[in-house]
C-alpha cells in the first residue's frame, strides 16, 4: 500500500493532517508581513432595488433588486472628485486592502487565503493609490461569490439559491451594476478607473461607454479582445466542471460540490498566471509518493504537487456556477456590441478627454504583450492620451499582484500629475 503525502511550502497551506496548525501559522505570517497595511477593514453592502428603475441585463432580463459587497479606503473629498473605481480580477474579491477577517453569509469561502487584500502593496498612505490623497472603491463583481448577488445567493422569490437560473451576464452588466453604485455614492466622475487582467476589459466598458465619468484608465495586462487562446482555455475549464458528476446543471447546493472539476479549471488556468520559471520556483522541491491521487498514475514532479495544490486549494474559496458565468462573460465579451461604433477606433475616439496608462508584462502568457500593442495602437489612432509601459518581471501574469515596485512609479506619476479639479464630481 501506498499514502501520498504533500511537503509544505511558502504559497499555502499543505494537504496533511497537520493542515489546521499550519493554516494559523501562514495566517499570523500573514499579518505580521502586513505591518505597513491600512489596518483592519470590513465589506459594505450596497442594496439595490428599484421595481420601476430595473438594471436591465444585456440578455433581456432586467434585475429589480441586487447586491454588490464593496470596501473602500481613503476618505472622499468634499466635492466627490478624488475617487478611484479598482476592477479585481477573475477570481477576486471587493478585498483590496488591509486585513479582513470575515464576510458573513459566505458559506466558508472566505478562507484565510482571503483574509489580506490582493492588492494590499498598492493601496495605503504614500503607496501608488494613495489614501491620504484618493478615496478607492473595489466591488465584488455581480454574478461573484463574495458577498455580491450570485448564482449561490438566495432567490429571494424561491428561499433557494439561484444556481442555474441565475441570469446570464456580459462584462457590461458588471460595469452598469457598480455604475448604480458610484451614482448611490454620489461619485459622477472618477479620478481615474484601475483594471488588471479582465478587470481592464470591464475599466475599457466603463471607459467608453461613460466616457464623461473618468479621468484616467489604468490598464494592466490586459487587452482589447478576448483571444483565440483564452477562448480555448476558457471553454476547457468550462468543460471540467460540466462534466463533473457532482455540477448536475448547477443545482449542487444541497449535496456534494462538483470540487474535481472546479478543481481541475483552476489548474487550466492557473499555468497562464505565472511563468513557467516562476512555477518551477514556487513548486516543491520533494514529492513525497506513497498513494498516488489518480488511480495508477503515480506524480514524480514537484510541478505536479504545486498544480494539484492550486486546484485543491481554490475550491475551498470560490463556486463553481460563479466560475462559469465569470467565464461567460470572458467569453462573450465586445466592446463595440451595442455603441453603435463601427470600430475600436472610432469608439475610443469619444475617449479624447481621458489618459491611458497602459501596462504589459513581457512574461505574461495570459494576456501576451501583443495585446496591448493593438490596444496602443487603437488609442493612438483614435488620437487619445497614452503612456504605454513594459515591466520586465520573471514572474508572468501575476507580476501585477506580487511586485508593486515595478508599478508604483508609474502609478503615482500618472495619477497625481492630473490635478484633482474642484467641482469635477459634482
Amino acid at each position: 500500500m501506498h499514502d501520498y503525502r504533500i511537503l509544505e511550502d511558502t504559497y499555502g497551506p499543505p494537504i496533511s493532517e497537520q493542515r489546521g496548525c499550519h493554516q494559523k501559522r501562514n495566517v499570523l505570517k500573514k499579518e505580521l508581513l502586513s505591518h505597513h497595511s491600512i489596518g483592519k477593514v470590513q465589506t459594505q453592502f450596497f442594496e439595490f432595488n428599484d421595481p420601476k428603475n430595473p438594471l436591465q441585463l444585456s440578455c433581456g432580463t432586467a434585475l429589480e433588486r441586487y447586491t454588490l459587497a464593496y470596501e473602500t479606503y481613503g476618505e472622499l473629498n468634499a466635492d466627490r472628485s478624488n475617487a478611484i473605481l479598482l476592477f479585481h480580477a477573475m477570481t477576486g474579491s471587493q478585498h483590496a486592502a488591509g486585513i479582513n477577517h470575515d464576510v458573513p453569509g459566505l458559506d466558508g469561502r472566505w478562507t484565510d487565503e482571503m483574509y489580506e487584500g490582493w492588492w494590499d502593496g498598492f493601496i495605503g498612505s504614500g503607496k501608488a493609490l494613495d489614501t491620504n490623497r484618493f478615496f478607492i472603491i473595489c466591488v465584488n463583481y455581480l454574478g461573484g461569490c463574495y458577498g455580491s448577488t450570485g448564482p449561490a445567493s438566495i432567490n429571494p422569490a424561491t428561499g433557494q439559491p439561484w444556481g442555474p437560473t441565475f441570469p446570464v451576464l456580459r462584462m457590461r452588466d458588471i460595469v452598469e451594476s457598480q455604475v448604480r453604485l458610484l451614482d448611490s455614492l454620489g461619485i459622477h466622475k472618477l479620478h481615474a478607473v484601475v483594471g488588471s487582467s479582465i478587470g481592464g476589459f470591464l475599466s475599457q466598458i466603463l471607459a467608453t461607454r461613460h466616457p464623461e465619468r473618468v479621468g484616467i484608465v489604468v490598464l494592466i495586462g490586459t487587452g482589447p479582445e478576448t483571444t483565440v487562446l483564452q477562448r480555448i482555455m476558457n471553454f476547457e475549464q468550462i468543460t471540467a466542471i460540466e462534466f463533473d458528476p457532482n455540477f448536475k446543471g448547477g443545482n449542487y447546493y444541497n449535496g456534494p460540490r462538483p470540487d474535481i472539476g472546479l478543481a481541475l479549471a483552476r489548474r487550466i488556468a492557473h499555468k497562464t498566471f505565472i511563468s513557467p520559471d516562476a512555477l518551477r520556483a514556487r513548486a516543491r522541491h520533494e514529492v513525497v509518493s506513497q498513494s498516488p491521487p489518480f488511480g495508477w498514475y503515480e506524480m514524480n514532479s514537484p510541478v505536479e504537487s504545486y498544480m494539484l495544490h492550486q486546484g485543491e486549494k481554490f475550491v475551498a474559496r470560490f463556486d463553481a456556477n460563479s466560475y462559469l458565468r465569470i467565464l461567460d462573460a470572458w467569453q462573450w465579451y465586445d466592446l463595440l456590441d451595442g455603441t453603435g461604433a463601427k470600430n475600436l477606433v472610432e469608439l475610443f475616439s469619444r475617449c479624447q478627454g481621458q489618459e491611458y496608462l497602459v501596462f504589459s508584462i513581457d512574461s505574461d502568457s495570459s494576456f501576451h504583450p501583443n495585446e496591448q500593442s493593438k490596444l496602443v495602437q487603437i488609442l493612438k489612432r483614435a488620437e487619445v492620451s497614452e503612456m504605454w509601459i513594459t515591466v520586465n518581471s520573471e514572474k508572468g501574469h501575476d507580476s501585477f499582484l506580487l511586485e508593486p515596485k515595478l508599478y508604483t512609479p508609474h502609478l503615482i506619476q500618472v495619477l497625481h500629475a492630473q490635478e484633482i479639479n474642484p467641482g469635477a464630481g459634482i
